[in-house]
C-alpha cells in the first residue's frame, strides 16, 4: 500500500507543479471588440499620414523645405510623430485648400504645423525659434 501512496503522492505533486507553472507562465489576455468607427479612424489616420509623406516626396516640396533649413527627413519624422488629432486637423486644413492652391499652400501648412510644434517644445527643427542659451 505504501507504493500506491507514493505513486498517488507523486501524481499529486506533478499536477500541483503543472498547475503552478501554467498559471505563472501564461499571461491573461483581455480581448475586446473593436467597433467600425475605430477601424475607420485608424485607416483615415494612416491614409492622411501616407498622403503627407507622398507630398514630402515631391521635388518642389523638398526644395522649399531645404530653403527653410528643414531637412525633409526631420519633417517626415515629425509626420510620423503627429497624434491622431493633429493629423485630423491637418487633413481638415488640406481639404479646405482650393484645388489650384497646390504645393505652396500645403507647404505653408506643413511649415506652420512644424513651427507650432517647435514653439511648444515638441520638436527642435528650426534653430531660429529658440536662442542658443535656452537650454534645449
Amino acid at each position: 500500500m505504501t507504493r500506491r501512496c507514493h505513486i498517488q503522492r507523486g501524481f499529486g505533486l506533478l499536477a500541483a507543479w503543472i498547475f503552478l507553472v501554467s498559471s505563472i507562465a501564461i499571461p491573461s489576455v483581455n480581448a475586446q471588440l473593436i467597433d467600425t468607427a475605430t477601424i475607420v479612424e485608424q485607416q483615415r489616420t494612416e491614409t492622411t499620414r501616407a498622403e503627407l509623406k507622398a507630398l514630402l516626396e515631391r521635388e518642389e516640396v523638398r526644395q522649399q523645405l531645404l530653403a527653410w533649413d528643414v531637412a525633409p527627413e526631420l519633417a517626415e519624422q515629425r509626420i510620423d510623430a503627429l497624434t491622431d488629432a493633429e493629423l485630423h486637423e491637418l487633413a481638415q486644413h488640406m481639404e479646405e485648400l482650393p484645388a489650384g492652391a497646390g504645393v505652396v499652400n500645403a507647404l505653408l501648412l506643413v511649415f506652420l504645423v512644424l513651427l507650432v510644434t517647435d514653439i511648444l517644445g515638441v520638436t527642435d527643427i528650426f534653430p531660429f525659434v529658440r536662442g542658443a542659451g535656452s537650454g534645449y
